[in-house]
């Protein structure tokens, strides 16, 4: 199998302190990738080496078979990022964040398209809601609906997504992250807490 996402022999060092090396992940069509380890170990970086926010200090990142640097205009159609804080202006709608996130990702999604994935991430009725005046879990969904509208997306790469969200949240993101396994795409995520997902194509890295 050929690896969509490739980390060779990847380091990463921030302020001094090596949070790891000689990283090796091949990441291939339909499969998920957890990340875990404690507070502080490099979760968040490495998740950010992987979507070229961060370059490593030693090695290289790939993405079907090139370096990122290579081909940064089609790997930013490829990828869909959310990280741990939601990426949210307070003083806009829903309405008006997922659209300017899609617009960001060059994605172009029209207004019902828009309103459906927040009915589906349990939004109905707060879609022109400022931001600000929403619950930290429905700020949560808020940002994930971008998955809603993200399924020809290739690779989605997820900073603690089931951080603040309820059951029936956590069943809905559970729900999309396989269906976009089922149609060949690749998940990254890093999670606290244990998720229903043992069952699906998967590997663990722990730092």
């Amino acid at each position: 199998m050929s690896a969509g996402l490739a980390l060779d022999r990847v380091a990463c060092v921030r302020g001094g302190r090596t949070l790891f090396s000689g990283l090796n992940v091949q990441l291939g069509a339909g499969q998920l990738l957890r990340v875990a380890g404690a507070n502080g170990a490099g979760k968040t970086s490495l998740l950010r080496l992987m979507c070229g926010l961060l370059l490593p200090t030693e090695g290289e990142v790939r993405w079907r078979g090139q370096s990122l640097a290579a081909q940064r205009e089609s790997w930013g159609r490829d990828l869909v990022y959310l990280g741990h804080a939601a990426a949210l202006k307070d003083d806009l709608s829903p309405l008006d964040n997922l659209q300017t996130a899609c617009t960001l990702g060059g994605q172009d999604v029209t207004r019902a398209e828009a309103r459906q994935a927040l009915a589906d991430a349990g939004l109905r009725g707060f879609e022109r809601t400022p931001v600000r005046h929403l619950s930290q879990g429905q700020r949560r969904r808020c940002g994930l609906a971008r998955l809603v509208l993200a399924r020809a997306a290739p690779l989605w790469v997820l900073d603690e997504p089931f951080n603040a969200l309820d059951t029936a949240a956590t069943a809905w993101l559970e729900g999309l992250v396989r269906a976009q396994l089922r149609r060949g795409g690749s998940v990254v995520l890093t999670s606290h807490q244990g998720v229903a997902l043992d069952d699906v194509a998967h590997q663990e890295l722990a730092l």
